[in-house]
């Protein structure tokens, strides 16, 4: 039984290091082109660049403007998740404290809504907002981040907040809190491991998002870091070593804080999946 054991824990640890390398085998070739000329990576992508200058980055931060478009991507992800938090837990914690039929129907139509697939309504979505002349603006793409973020955000928090006992949110009323204050000064400090567990999947999807911004956003001074390296794709040709150098621009800070607030996702899921 014990050998049995072994081969099995040594059979998941090998398949988990073939999905690793599987999984990792595009973001080492991106590395790997990011240092190479256009030839170099035409000719053999696969191949190790011949020096490892920083000459492509140099110039595709340059071309990018990539701190402007640094701080674009930055304010629309900072505020777009931090409305989602606020809006999404609150009203989760309506649905859950008010039994009202209004607010089950409600909840029931948010979580449907995460089944309609965002191509379905962008069309009509972009006519409307054109109309209006609400496009090209910052402000709107992230109102349109908060309509289609708050469905996930709200189903998650609903269950975390029904775990949570009433008798604390009782205490703190008796004590002379308000409504609001007791979710803001109890509640909302005991969803910590959840909300930090949206704070990073909402990251990581508003900042790496690229179809949105590329409807809504359409003057060069607003551009995002990914509508910036799209423009490395011409009509006629593509500057394909400061595509990848681009790219890695682009996707290094997120990197950089998943790295740090990875323990935050397992801990979430952890404390979601026991509750």
């Amino acid at each position: 039984m014990v050998k049995e054991n072994k081969m099995v824990s040594k059979l998941k640890t090998v398949v988990l290091s073939l999905l690793l390398l599987f999984y990792m085998t595009p973001f080492a070739i991106l590395l790997l082109n990011a240092f190479k000329n256009k030839r170099q990576i035409i000719s053999d992508p696969l191949a190790l660049p011949d020096s490892f200058k920083l000459n492509n980055f140099i110039e595709a931060f340059d071309k990018m403007n990539y701190i402007h478009a640094f701080f674009n991507t930055l304010i629309i992800t900072v505020f777009s998740v931090f409305i989602i938090v606020i809006f999404s837990s609150m009203t989760a914690y309506l649905f859950v404290r008010c039994k009202w039929r209004f607010n089950k129907i409600m909840f029931f139509v948010m979580v449907a809504s995460m089944l309609i697939p965002f191509q379905a309504v962008m069309i009509p979505l972009v006519t409307i907002y054109g109309s209006l002349n609400l496009l090209n603006s910052k402000w709107s793409l992230i109102f349109m981040y908060l309509g289609f973020g708050t469905s996930l955000a709200v189903f998650i928090y609903h269950g975390f907040i029904k775990s949570i006992p009433l008798e604390l949110e009782e205490a703190a009323m008796i004590d002379g809190c308000t409504r609001l204050q007791t979710f803001f000064k109890i509640v909302f400090p005991l969803l910590k491991p959840t909300t930090m567990t949206i704070i990073i999947l909402d990251m990581l999807w508003i900042w790496n998002d690229f179809l949105l911004p590329s409807l809504v956003l359409i003057s060069s001074d607003q551009r995002t870091l990914q509508l910036s390296t799209y423009y490395f794709n011409g009509t006629y040709t593509s500057d394909y070593h400061l595509l990848m150098a681009g790219l890695l621009l682009t996707i290094i800070p997120v990197i950089i804080v998943y790295i740090f607030v990875q323990r935050h996702i397992i801990k979430g899921v952890m404390q979601g999946s026991i509750k």
